[in-house]
């Protein structure tokens, strides 16, 4: 494994710290103050080519890697959570499983809209009352002759209002959805304009106040029998690709969240003085910092190992999920100590810390709890759960190659 960056790795991370710089920073206090969402950094993100970077050539994206898209998610979360979870969710959640399990038909629809970000994509497999417990999803997709009628509804959806297609779970066997047997489960690629489909915010949120965060009603949604993704029962196989993709997303952001308490910190504690010295001089302050820095170190190697793994088609469910478990810890620990390190004023939006402490919660609660993380760490050393040696379903790098 080689551990240095090429040029290009360097351009992505120039191009979306300028982004971030430019477009996210400046408004990101009154936005999360406010929690406003600004629908056209979503034009600009794919004007600029981050919403397809790490996509084929062939369908308007930029042909990079995955670990492209790591680095693009750190630089984007090191300005705010909301910017890194358009691309942890329109390409982890939405585009890449279509690049993945699609048809040939499906991905030139829909791969070369939503590269652009001419179509927004959402992920739609939790419900108000199944998140861990995927086989206790309530949604239905029932057969007709001329497709699927699809009814239920979806919670905590990012970008549920912003979307313009959703990637849909549903139970296509009743009798399966009785035994809890998930290979009754289906995926499906659903257009908004198909009908029956509702959405709305969740108001309140604790922290990601900038990003969209809402639910999908559906209600007799009519989708054609050539939007199912993959088979009919892969749903749950699919959604759990999805979630390694969102899980490395994750992890990757949460670095960069790290990275932001760690300066924040830095900064500081050399200009903050207490017993007329900076507070920096102080071992307890010297302690946390350098757990921030030892907590970066430690996600950001994590990240690029599952990401190296990624691009080289190796089986990484298990070190993506560390990854995401240990980068979400880290980055808890490191913006509560930066409250901590700022004292007052990290209880207040004068600094940016207590922003950084409400969006850290957060990622060890979506995308797979911690939790759930730890389950799958243990099951793996137990013996339990194994990957399987032939993982033909996972895209190597490079994509046009």
């Amino acid at each position: 494994m080689d551990f240095k960056l090429t040029d290009i790795h360097r351009e992505i991370i120039d191009l979306s710290r300028q982004f971030a710089d430019k477009r996210i920073k400046p408004i990101i206090k009154d936005a999360d103050r406010d929690a406003t969402f600004d629908r056209s950094i979503l034009d600009e993100m794919g004007e600029i080519g981050l919403l397809g970077l790490c996509f084929p050539e062939r369908y308007g994206g930029g042909g990079l890697d995955y670990i492209s898209l790591g680095l693009a998610c750190e630089e984007l979360e090191y300005a705010d959570t909301s910017a890194r979870v358009v691309l942890s969710v329109h390409i982890g959640l939405a585009a890449l499983p279509i690049f993945t399990w699609g048809t040939k038909q499906q991905k030139e629809l829909y791969l070369p809209l939503t590269t652009s970000g001419k179509m927004i994509g959402a992920f739609g497999l939790t419900e108000p009352n199944a998140g861990s417990d995927v086989v206790g999803m309530q949604a239905t997709a029932d057969e007709m002759p001329d497709g699927f009628i699809l009814n239920g509804e979806k919670m905590w959806i990012s970008l549920s209002d912003a979307a313009d297609l959703f990637l849909i779970f549903a139970w296509t066997d009743r009798e399966k959805k009785a035994k809890r047997d998930h290979s009754g489960i289906t995926g499906f690629i659903v257009q908004r304009n198909f009908g029956g489909i509702t959405t709305g915010d969740i108001k309140g949120k604790l922290g990601v106040r900038a990003g969209k965060t809402g639910f999908i009603s559906l209600s007799d949604t009519m989708v054609p029998k050539e939007n199912v993704l993959g088979q009919i029962g892969d749903g749950f196989k699919i959604a759990m690709f999805c979630l390694d993709q969102g899980r490395y997303t994750v992890a990757a952001g949460s670095t960069g969240l790290i990275r932001a308490c760690h300066d924040a910190c830095v900064e500081y504690a050399n200009t903050r003085k207490t017993f007329q010295t900076p507070i920096g001089r102080h071992q307890l302050v010297k302690e946390m910092i350098a757990r921030m820095y030892a907590g970066y170190e430690i996600s950001r190697n994590l990240y690029l190992k599952a990401g190296w793994m990624k691009n080289n088609g190796i089986a990484n469910s298990r070190a993506t999920s560390l990854a995401k478990w240990i980068s979400c810890e880290y980055a808890e620990t490191a913006a509560s100590d930066a409250v901590q390190v700022h004292g007052a004023y990290g209880f207040s939006d004068e600094y940016p810390v207590e922003r950084y402490y409400r969006n850290a919660k957060g990622a060890s609660i979506y995308e797979g709890t911690r939790e759930i993380q730890k389950l799958i760490q243990a099951d793996y050393s137990l013996g339990y759960r194994k990957d399987k040696k032939d993982r033909t379903e996972l895209p190597t790098w490079p994509f046009d190659g």
